[in-house]
């Protein structure tokens, strides 16, 4: 699968050709009928992935658990939740991809596990328990002004309310970063680690091609856990500047690299958020004949996507600032190490309504499109993205089943909001966007299921299907199909250097990829009006690729001539050298 680079004659390593494609599992295809997708689900798709032009599919966790955070609260790394299936369905599903060219990485959660791992189950039973050390216990402390509370410090979880739990029967409290029912480990003892290494090694075994890792940059805690400044007396403090890429994580990330991936030919990507440009090259530097290089191939960074920021509107998206972002990084790992592209996650509400315009939708969707994956680096689509699924209008805080959106609920009922301005706010930003049932053609629970599925369906259906997208040649689904096709059969949009053009333009993100025969100008207006696009039209070359082609022929601009852009047009120029 290595893809050779004619110029140079040097093989280019198969994951940064790859195109890869996210699976919520739970709400991808519902194969026994039961209103939870599975995965013989994902089996029955993998021929729509393949013709679709994917070569790597991230899983999310389908591991036992009492899907407290819907599977990333782990009770048994090496056992599969009856809702998915079980370890014959896993053999199953790895061995039907690699037959079609597809390479699986799944969700590998070692931040924390479920309170009802047996290790924490071991963990909580004494203070003098063998595993009492493998998760963060401390007593309780006097309140003072600055920590309000008995408990050990004034950290407030990622999930809002107390980091900590109190456990009556051994009088202490543990510590959990995300949900009360998520634990975070002691990477501090080397037990834990080197329990966690023969798991990795175990899935590796199994025909595994490697992990996107979760939370990783959370592993290493401030020493001492101190509390944070708290001038506005709060009974919890944001606590991400003293748990997340603190110095001294890099041992712990030498060891999984060097110990649990290194001895295997896999690709690894890294969840890392806190990670900023500058310091990239630590993560993901590529390997020298003289340095191992980073941790991972690649990582996740969330400077663009300003993750966990669930109270705050999204009403402003700056356009300016987000170019700088991706160009940031862009630049930082030229030459030295690689991206990981995407505008939609698990974790995130959809593109379309964060980014961009759902009155203007099909532009919209080709638009973003365009816009972030010919940059360098492996793109990753996220299920329904390659359609233009949207966020649902919840019609009530009882209906948002994300623990985190519960806690917010919470919590900003405690401050005082009304529930319409916090469901104004969550039919905004809740993950439970991202989670509803895969979209895949008009009939009832649009073709997911037969019965009544886990999450609600979103009703636009009828109008937004895989179905009726892969018969139209002017869908969002083609386009995203022109796309795949473009980079694969053009080894240039894979090597070529990455430069911003319009650098302070507010409404167009213009950039160009250049290589030593080609240079391709990649144009998209993600504003929603018609712009003049002041680029010369000798440096553009062929169009290639637009989306201004459906419903609208008749009126069609030559952009060439008049470099006015529509809203939300997308165009893809090359010129041979």
């Amino acid at each position: 699968m290595n893809h050779v680079n004619n110029a140079t004659s040097s093989p280019l390593i198969w994951w940064k050709a790859a195109t890869a494609y996210q699976i919520y599992p739970r709400s991808f295809y519902d194969s026994n009928q039961d209103g939870i997708g599975d995965i013989a689900g994902i089996i029955a798709k993998l021929d729509y992935l393949a013709e679709l032009g994917i070569d790597l599919v991230w899983i999310c966790p389908f591991y036992q658990s009492p899907n407290d955070d819907n599977g990333y609260d782990i009770s048994d790394y090496q056992a599969i939740h009856p809702d998915f299936g079980n370890l014959d369905d896993v053999d199953r599903l790895i061995s039907a991809a690699h037959e079609r060219g597809i390479r699986i990485i799944m969700d590998l959660v070692i931040n924390h596990t479920s309170d009802e791992h047996p290790w924490f189950i071991e963990s909580r039973q004494s203070k003098t328990n063998p595993k009492r050390d493998w998760y963060i216990w401390r007593d309780g402390c006097e309140a003072t002004a600055e920590k309000p509370t008995l408990e050990p410090n004034n950290w407030e979880s990622i999930f809002h309310g107390s980091a900590w739990q109190y456990d009556a029967d051994t009088a202490q409290y543990y510590l959990h970063l995300f949900s009360k029912k998520q634990p975070d480990l002691n990477w501090q003892n080397p037990d834990v680690k080197q329990a966690l290494f023969a798991m990795i090694h175990w899935w590796l075994a199994r025909g595994i091609d490697g992990f996107r890792v979760d939370a990783i940059s959370h592993i290493q805690k401030q020493p001492g856990l101190p509390s944070l400044p708290n001038p506005k007396r709060l009974d919890h403090v944001s606590s991400f500047d003293y748990h997340m890429n603190v110095d001294g994580i890099e041992q712990h990330l030498y060891e999984l690299r060097d110990q649990a991936f290194a001895p295997f030919d896999i690709v690894t990507v890294g969840e890392a958020n806190g990670v900023e440009a500058q310091d990239a090259l630590t993560w993901v530097a590529e390997a020298t004949a003289t340095d191992k290089g980073g941790i991972f191939n690649m990582i996740f960074q969330f400077e663009h996507m300003k993750l966990w920021a669930e109270e705050q509107s999204r009403d402003q998206f700056d356009l300016v600032e987000f170019k700088q972002i991706l160009t940031r990084w862009q630049n930082a790992l030229e030459g030295k190490g690689w991206n990981a592209l995407y505008l939609e996650n698990h974790d995130q509400a959809r593109s379309i309504n964060t980014f961009a315009n759902v009155n203007h939708w099909y532009g919209s969707a080709t638009a973003l499109a365009a816009c972030y994956f010919l940059m360098k680096g492996t793109p990753f689509i996220y299920q329904g993205q390659e359609i233009g699924m949207v966020n649902h209008q919840f019609t009530s805080l009882a209906e948002f089943n994300d623990v985190s959106a519960k806690n917010l609920i919470i919590k900003l009922q405690q401050q005082g909001q009304t529930d319409a301005q916090i469901l104004t706010l969550l039919n905004q930003v809740s993950r439970d966007h991202s989670r509803l049932p895969m979209q895949w053609n008009n009939t009832p629970f649009a073709g997911f299921s037969e019965v009544t599925p886990w999450l609600a369906v979103n009703p636009n259906y009828s109008e937004i299907n895989v179905e009726q997208q892969w018969h139209d040649p002017y869908s969002i689904l083609q386009f995203y199909k022109q796309l795949i096709a473009l980079r694969k059969n053009n080894h240039s949009l894979i090597v070529g250097r990455y430069q911003l053009l319009l650098d302070n333009d507010t409404n167009i993100y213009a950039y160009q990829r250049i290589s030593s025969d080609h240079t391709w100008t990649i144009i998209t207006n993600l504003s929603d009006r018609e712009v003049v696009v002041d680029l010369d039209s000798d440096q553009l070359g062929e169009l290639v690729l637009d989306n201004q082609t459906p419903n609208n022929e008749a009126t069609r601009t030559d952009f060439t001539t008049t470099h006015i852009a529509p809203a939300y047009a997308a165009y893809v120029f090359v010129k041979k050298h």
